[in-house]
C-alpha cells in the first residue's frame, strides 16, 4: 500500500517536468525600429494680417465699452454726501454716458444698488439707499434711458465697500452702484 502513495507525488513531479520541457522554439530576431527625430524644425504657419487698433478709438455705444478702462462706462459708482441723495455735479458726465448707452442699447438692463454707511439705523439706511438709487435712476431716465430698463434697489449698509470706521471709509460706502445685465 505504501508504493501507490509514494508513486503519486513522484508521478506528478515527472508530469510537471515534462510539461515544462515542451516549449516552442524561439522566435526569429526582429529588425530594430527606426528612431523618430524630436528636434524642432521650421513650421510654416499662415495667419490673417493683424489690424492696428488705435488706443484712443472706442465705440461708446458698444457693449465692449463697459469693460474698457478708457471708457467712462467702466466706472459704475456715484458717490453721495453724508445724509444726502442729491447727485453731485461731478457725476453728471458719468450719468450722461450711461444714459446714452442705455438709450442706444434698448435690450440692456441696469440694476442700481443704493448704499449707505454704517451710521444710522438699519431702517433709515435702507430708506436712504433707496432714495440714492432712485435719484440715479431718475437722472438716467432724463438722459435717454427707458424706465423699464432700470431697476433701483437699496442695500442700506449691508454691502460696504470699506469696513473701517472713519470719514474716508464712510464716504466710499455712500454710493449708488450701476450694474448691467449679466453682472447681477
Amino acid at each position: 500500500m505504501r508504493t501507490p502513495l509514494l508513486a503519486l507525488p513522484l508521478l506528478s513531479a515527472l508530469t510537471l517536468l515534462l510539461a515544462a520541457c515542451g516549449s516552442q522554439p524561439p522566435a526569429p530576431e526582429q529588425a530594430a525600429s527606426g528612431v523618430e527625430s524630436r528636434t524642432p524644425g521650421a513650421v510654416a504657419v499662415e495667419s490673417a494680417p493683424v489690424t492696428q487698433v488705435k488706443p484712443e478709438a472706442f465705440d461708446a455705444g458698444s457693449i465692449a465699452a463697459l469693460k474698457d478702462p478708457r471708457s467712462p462706462l467702466s466706472k459704475r459708482s456715484v458717490y453721495f454726501d453724508y445724509d444726502s441723495y442729491v447727485v453731485k455735479d461731478e457725476f453728471q458726465s458719468l450719468l450722461t454716458a450711461h444714459g446714452k448707452f442705455l438709450s442706444a442699447n434698448r435690450k440692456m438692463k441696469m440694476l442700481i444698488q443704493g448704499n449707505a454707511d454704517e451710521r444710522g439705523s438699519r431702517e433709515y439706511n435702507l430708506a436712504l439707499g433707496q432714495k440714492r438709487a432712485e435719484a440715479v435712476k431718475k437722472a438716467l431716465a432724463l438722459l435717454g434711458a427707458r424706465e423699464d430698463q432700470i431697476e433701483a434697489v437699496s442695500l442700506g449698509e449691508e454691502k460696504p465697500a470699506c469696513t473701517e470706521s472713519g470719514e474716508e471709509c464712510w464716504a466710499k460706502n455712500r454710493r449708488g452702484e450701476m450694474l448691467y445685465t449679466g453682472e447681477f
